[in-house]
């Protein structure tokens, strides 16, 4: 099948998940795509494709050189909640002219070039690009037909390669992509997230995370004799937001820059809670910033003589660079992967986390390679279908 219609398939198949929910998978429509790669994959000859109870789908094929390495690839079903992923209407833009693309003139909703420079480094690739109501979905459906057009390709070559492992994991986009992976049962050396954006990004280092619940506790006092006695949480809440470092917020930071961000804050006068996630690359500043968080309680609760502030921190997930340096095969071979076929290529850090990185920390090295997807979680998502073609063409060398 040819990875436009592939893709477009795909993306036509509502999988959000859904961070409030306890199930596994969080939400059961990411079954429907689930089955339907089952399906396929068993189409393709590949027998042993299955769907587990915790929705992950597992495939292998056998290796046909046994002095190769076992490697694995992995994408996730599932599509962001911050965006709707229903009734996706995807269209093709052939040999984009670098122009701003409008994608929805009712709404006038445009993908323009001053507010999205990178599509000046697409002119002339062929786009698919959503109608301006819903995400795309490239994150990581893109990735998921990049995986299955390489499995075609290479099950009708002559290509000789160690076991190839590959799995589709649901939820990833609420944090919970590797929570029932099984390792073992995987069976990889080592493996690869295609989960990236632009190809030419090799992306192996990625945040130490951690999310912070702030709940704070004042006096609500009728406004009209509170004099001297009523403690506004809300604007407590301010307050403690004030005492944290005021640019390391993620529309002041980049790179290796970390960040504090307020994600949600509900409240009243009583009671307010916010809600905050805490990244950065280095540990030692990633451990500063959970201690500005405790400085900024204690200066509180010490104001207010008594524990108006109660604060929650709690580790997501590990920078996967230190365990990727002590074992860099994955690395290693895929710049020699690149270097073959000629394609520049760059070590970007991650802003963010990938299945990967919990998969690297619990033994599995597994950097993470691009799609060719742009602007995920929004609807000004749009994908390089020639990105596509050519992570599938490394993927074939890769394995070689």
């Amino acid at each position: 099948m040819d990875i436009k219609d592939r893709f477009i398939s795909y993306v036509k198949i509502d999988t959000q998940s859904d961070e409030n929910s306890t199930s596994s998978p969080s939400t059961l429509k990411q079954l429907d795509l689930a089955k339907k790669l089952v399906d396929e994959l068993q189409k393709l000859g590949i027998s042993d494709a299955y769907l587990n109870k915790f929705g992950v789908v597992y495939a292998h094929i056998p290796a046909n050189d046994e002095t190769k390495d076992k490697i694995g690839f992995i994408s996730h079903m599932d599509t962001s909640p911050d965006c709707s992923g229903a009734d996706v209407t995807p269209r093709l833009i052939k040999s984009y002219d670098g122009n701003d693309i409008v994608l929805n003139s009712e709404e006038n909703i445009i993908l323009d070039t001053k507010t999205f420079p990178s599509l000046l480094e697409n002119v002339s690739e062929d786009l698919i690009v959503t109608n301006g109501k819903t995400l795309l979905g490239a994150d990581d459906k893109a990735g998921v037909a990049i995986i299955m057009t390489f499995l075609e390709k290479l099950l009708a070559s002559d290509i000789k390669h160690g076991q190839i492992s590959i799995a589709f994991t649901p939820d990833e986009e609420v944090g919970r992509g590797t929570e029932h992976f099984d390792i073992q049962e995987f069976d990889a050396d080592y493996a690869y997230t295609v989960d990236g954006g632009d190809i030419h990004a090799i992306e192996y280092e990625n945040f130490n995370a951690a999310s912070a619940k702030v709940e704070i506790f004042g006096k609500s006092i009728h406004p009209g004799s509170a004099k001297d006695k009523m403690i506004n949480s809300l604007l407590v809440a301010e307050e403690f937001n004030d005492l944290l470092p005021r640019d390391m917020i993620p529309s002041k930071t980049e790179g290796y820059q970390g960040f504090n961000h307020l994600c949600e804050i509900k409240g009243n006068v009583e009671n307010t809670v916010m809600e905050y996630i805490i990244r950065n690359h280095s540990k030692e500043l990633f451990k500063k910033q959970k201690n500005d968080f405790e400085i900024a309680k204690n200066i509180l609760n010490h104001k207010y003589e008594y524990e108006i502030i109660k604060l929650t921190i709690t580790d997501s997930y590990e920078n996967m660079r230190p365990y990727i340096e002590k074992d860099p095969r994955s690395l290693n071979k895929v710049v020699e992967t690149y270097k073959n076929l000629k394609i520049p290529y760059q070590f970007l850090p991650i802003r963010g986390g990938t299945d990967g990185a919990t998969l690297t920390v619990k033994g599995l090295p597994t950097p993470n390679l691009g799609t060719g997807g742009y602007n995920y979680h929004g609807r000004y998502e749009y994908v390089s279908l020639n990105q596509m073609k050519q992570m599938v063409n490394i993927l074939l060398e890769l394995v070689k």
